[in-house]
């Protein structure tokens, strides 16, 4: 069959609602605009299988694709030149996608934009059971201040996140642990705040009585360009010196933090839980509660001084690797670590994993 026909064939459906996937499965048509759209944009549209439909106006391209989970969907154009077309379901969480337009890979100008997958690009939330966790309630709120601090190593100035609980302004008596919170590989200091909800997530727990209130400093864990697929080439000495002699200290002079290693933690997602195993068995000085979701994974004779470690916690999506997670976390135990491990049902390496691993790592934290 060739393009025009199958092209033809795909409009018949759509028009008749009896729109068919890829994989030949009947769509629900109870599509509703992702949360994240851009306002007055109602698509992209998410249905309660998960699946996302999109639009796009390109009255010239010859053929559009909708590009998310590493597969690519055709997408059919009208009589006007708006192409339409959605994925298979999708698993429940954040997910970054992309249209594909003759070639070219373009976010869909529909959503808010997200920086991941090497990119500002466009990002779609899957509804989930669970995504009260980090819903707006009317709760006390912290605050996310985008902080400037100095860099001597790096010679410049670099970018941070901090996080400070509902009310830090107002308790000024009081001061606070921290936790020390690393992004992927191909995202920045924006992750956490933005995707991760880890604010949110936090303002939750707090209000709930589950959590210790603390401050949560997100920076970008990259101090030298690596080429795609050369991570393993990434040196961690540079940025260590980054976060534990500069970004700590500054963190420490500028915020009422406790300023003790048994107050400070430090975790990560996918590279960064890389760089929080090497620097928190580089400096165990420093860092008391270690959590490593989806990546990363400690043994018991890496811990070289048990008396410094108060937790480790170790997570990943079901859809990972959770049979190695749990042999590492039962090794540690049986050597007599404090140790956890936790898997985010129904997930993979994605965002929803780790905002549900963040939620389960936070109640552990500082008690």
């Amino acid at each position: 069959m060739n393009y025009k026909i199958k092209s033809l064939l795909a409009i018949f459906l759509i028009v008749g609602n009896y729109c068919v996937a890829q994989s030949n499965d009947q769509i629900v048509e109870d599509f509703e605009s992702s949360s994240v759209n851009q306002p007055g944009h109602v698509y992209p549209m998410v249905n309660s299988e998960g699946r996302v439909r999109t639009q796009v106006f390109a009255p010239d391209a010859k053929y559009v694709k909708l590009d998310i989970g590493g597969v690519k969907y055709d997408m059919v154009k009208d009589a006007e030149g708006m192409w339409t077309g959605e994925s298979a379901p999708q698993d429940v969480g954040f997910h970054y996608y992309q249209l594909n337009i003759d070639g070219a890979s373009v976010p869909d100008p529909g959503t808010l934009l997200y920086f991941g997958a090497c990119r500002w690009g466009s990002g779609i939330e899957i509804p989930s059971d669970d995504q009260d966790i980090f819903a707006v309630k009317d709760v006390p709120h912290g605050h996310v201040h985008e902080i400037l601090f100095p860099s001597e190593s790096t010679k410049t100035c670099r970018t941070a996140f901090v996080y400070t609980p509902p009310g830090y302004e107002n308790e000024t008596s009081k001061s606070y642990p921290v936790l020390y919170l690393q992004h992927g590989y191909c995202e920045n200091e924006t992750s956490w705040p933005e995707q991760g909800k880890a604010n949110l997530i936090m303002d939750n727990l707090i209000a709930e009585g589950k959590a210790k209130p603390f401050i949560i400093v997100m920076t970008y864990g990259m101090t030298n360009d690596i080429e795609f697929g050369k991570l393993r080439e990434f040196d961690i000495i540079p940025f260590q010196t980054v976060l534990v002699d500069e970004l700590v200290s500054y963190v420490d002079e500028n915020y009422r933090t406790l300023s003790n290693q048994e107050s400070r933690a430090m975790a990560g997602l996918s590279m960064g839980s890389m760089e929080t195993k090497a620097i928190t068995t580089n400096r165990p000085d420093v860092f008391s509660h270690i959590g490593l979701f989806s990546g990363a994974l400690y043994a018991p004779e890496e811990v070289k001084d048990q008396s410094n470690v108060k937790l480790i916690f170790q997570s990943c999506g079901s859809k990972e690797r959770p049979e190695a997670v749990q042999k590492s976390t039962e090794a540690l135990k049986e050597a007599g670590i404090n140790a956890v491990w936790y898997v985010s049902e129904g997930t993979a390496h994605e965002f929803h994993t780790w905002r549900r691993s963040l939620h389960e790592f936070a109640q552990l934290l500082f008690k």
